[in-house]
């Protein structure tokens, strides 16, 4: 009876960690991202990404710097050489050199890309177009776009 009892006790735990350990998708750590919008340029990526963070945490960031902050959106944005231009509370802004294939005259490729978190509203713009993905970890297929002349 005893083992009976261990053992629905047991269930009753699993099934309240399990909805815990789902998570949030748009989340890393203490951030939850909004929104990016990727503006393209020759062979250039000028990223704005919004995000919240945990209440707790905003004290402390504010109180011992924006390292750790700095440090998780380079990692949820998952570009090698992003340079972090401002970054605030809300929000940041990132520049990436060199992020699209050059292929001569004016003619760019901005390569698929995969992000670390799920982004509710992701917009990519070029000289040509602007495509919104909605809900997305990634840029499929890639874009090519031309340099404004």
């Amino acid at each position: 009876m005893k083992g009976v009892a261990v053992a629905l006790l047991f269930i009753c735990t699993l099934s309240l960690a399990f909805p815990v350990l789902a998570g949030n998708d748009q989340k890393y750590g203490y951030v939850t991202v909004e929104n990016v919008d990727i503006t393209l340029e020759k062979g250039v990526a000028n990223i704005d990404i919004r995000y919240s963070l945990d209440e707790p945490t905003r004290l402390i960031v504010f109180l011992l710097g924006k390292q750790d902050l700095k440090n998780r959106i380079l990692k949820v944005l998952n570009y090698d050489d992003a340079e972090v231009v401002t970054i605030e509370m809300d929000r940041a802004n990132l520049v990436v050199k060199d992020v699209s294939y050059n292929y001569g005259r004016g003619i760019y490729w901005f390569p698929s890309h995969q992000f670390n978190v799920i982004i509710p509203t992701l917009k990519v713009t070029t000289p040509q177009i602007t495509r919104e993905f909605f809900s997305t970890n990634t840029i499929p297929n890639g874009i090519g776009y031309f340099d404004n002349p």
